[in-house]
């Protein structure tokens, strides 16, 4: 198994263009990484951002790909203007005052006992991250990028896929009716979303492992 931090993100650097964090360059990052280690054919899984790059990589190199794992895919297709607007505030906020910075701007639409876990996480994650600014970098420009135009062009992507949602109640972030339109349009999809009141399975190591490696084993890729 390879895992890697996208660029700019984590322990990954920056390029040297600050605006060179579009899904076309993070998919040929993945193809870079996979030739470094000399992997011809895999199975790709991918969280958010990652599921997108994942998704793009595979419609550019569909002979490469066994199979997908979509961890709560965000990316529909296409972008809005407010939901961009909410990006560059979030990018603002984290490139004048840190992570401090960005979670005074963050204001997740959850209420109840998930909300506090978000907020715990959301910091955590963010503070994984060496180079705030490069993440602020990528927050401009990430949101507006297309990995795909229209989710009809999922229907060319033919390798079998495991498709993780969440509901929309602890992630509205990763909105469940998108991760229900990507099992809809991919040809060969199975969807997965935890019981009613569950935290989400991508919240649980264990049981998304777990649900993964079912799927492998149903598609003889283990």
């Amino acid at each position: 198994m390879v895992g890697y931090d996208a660029r700019g993100h984590g322990e990954s650097g920056a390029p040297a263009d600050r605006s060179a964090y579009a899904y076309a360059d993070l998919a040929r990052d993945l193809g870079a990484v996979l030739d470094d280690r000399g992997v011809d054919h895999c199975v790709l899984a991918g969280h958010s951002m990652g599921a997108a790059t994942a998704i793009r990589f595979a419609l550019d190199h569909p002979e490469r790909v066994a199979a997908l794992v979509q961890i709560t895919p965000a990316y529909d297709g296409e972008r809005d203007e407010e939901d961009l607007a909410d990006w560059e505030k979030l990018a603002d906020g984290l490139a004048s005052n840190g992570v401090d910075g960005f979670m005074e701007a963050y204001d997740p639409a959850i209420k109840g006992d998930f909300r506090d876990t978000v907020l715990k996480f959301t910091r955590q994650r963010l503070e994984r991250h060496r180079d705030p600014q490069a993440v602020a970098d990528a927050l401009r420009v990430v949101p507006g990028s297309h990995a795909f135009d229209g989710l009809e062009a999922l229907q060319s992507v033919d390798a079998p896929t495991l498709v993780v949602a969440s509901r929309d109640d602890a992630d509205p972030g990763h909105p469940c009716k998108v991760a229900e339109a990507y099992s809809e349009y991919l040809p060969n999809a199975e969807l997965i979303i935890e019981d009613e009141g569950r935290s989400p399975i991508a919240w649980q190591g264990a049981q998304l492992s777990g649900a993964i490696a079912d799927f492998l084993q149903r598609e003889q890729l283990r």
